[in-house]
């Protein structure tokens, strides 16, 4: 991989002060999943600690590399690296330490195609929607950076045939809405799903709900969902494959029924309890 090519952030790009009870703890949903809170959003470790290669799921708020390498140091050793990074979605806290962790591990970066343009400089998100149904959260949402980071050659998209690299069991399933691009992970053999914010475990929109991380199962957070029609067939898409575990990009990890009844019942009433009655993406 060349190093002599620059990457760039957004020019809106810098320290979010947002965080939660949860910032900096660690969940072991099973032997080889790992989730881990970086401030308000999570980050996954896919693979088993004692055993070649795991893989990072996200990359966490902006400045937050160091913390995103210590965590995965403490999962499986000191000065490993991950075999690649896989991006659920390019929105600033999916992404906010990338470039930093792109230079320190030297690894190969996976995302949609349909992404790769808010990656590369190319195309600007749509604005957040600070008008949007929703709390404090929602209200502040327009200080949220939205502007293309440049990631360059150092991302390329995920094979069009569903599998993902370095993790043969899983598959990637589109889930847009959230995003263009957004994709979510899922393996088969224990019904696992790493869902970015295609759902997320906590009313997003509510910041005393956000740093007290009321467990909820949730839309996706709307001060950053331009397309609801989108994002509802991605939640149908996703509880019609019964997830017996997940790792949402908001929120503490779920399982069982708790995760099988609200996934459903968000499915059955996603106009009501996800879609926002007003906002500038919703249909007039």
């Amino acid at each position: 991989m060349s190093e002599d090519q620059e990457m760039t952030y957004g020019e809106d790009y810098g320290y979010i002060p947002a965080t939660s009870v949860r910032s900096g703890v660690g969940v072991e949903v099973s032997a080889d999943l790992y989730c881990h809170a970086v401030q308000i959003v999570n980050i996954a470790f896919v693979g088993q600690p004692g055993r070649d290669g795991y893989v990072l799921v996200d990359a966490g708020m902006p400045r937050s590399a160091d913390a995103i390498i210590e965590a995965a140091e403490e999962r499986f050793g000191a000065n490993t690296r991950p075999s690649a990074i896989l991006l659920t979605h390019g929105h600033f806290d999916h992404v906010g330490a990338i470039i930093e962790l792109i230079e320190h591990w030297r690894v190969p970066v996976y995302a949609h195609e349909l992404e790769l343009p808010y990656l590369t400089g190319r195309k600007s998100y749509p604005e957040p929607d600070p008008s949007v149904e929703g709390g404090m959260v929602a209200k502040l949402s327009g200080f949220f950076p939205n502007e293309p980071i440049d990631l360059g050659h150092h991302v390329q998209p995920l094979p069009e045939d569903g599998t993902v690299p370095f993790l043969p069991d899983f598959r990637w399933i589109a889930t847009p809405g959230h995003t263009e691009g957004h994709v979510s992970f899922f393996r088969e053999k224990d019904r696992a799903l790493i869902a970015g914010d295609a759902f997320v475990a906590v009313r997003q929109e509510y910041l005393y709900k956000v740093v007290t991380q009321q467990f909820e199962i949730s839309g996706p957070p709307r001060y950053f969902t331009p397309d609801w029609t989108q994002a509802k067939a991605s939640v149908e898409r996703l509880a019609a494959l019964r997830p017996q575990l997940a790792i949402t990009g908001h929120g503490r990890p779920a399982g069982g029924e708790e995760l099988a009844a609200g996934l459903k019942r968000l499915a059955d009433d996603f106009d009501k309890m996800a879609k926002p009655e007003y906002g500038k993406y919703i249909e007039v």
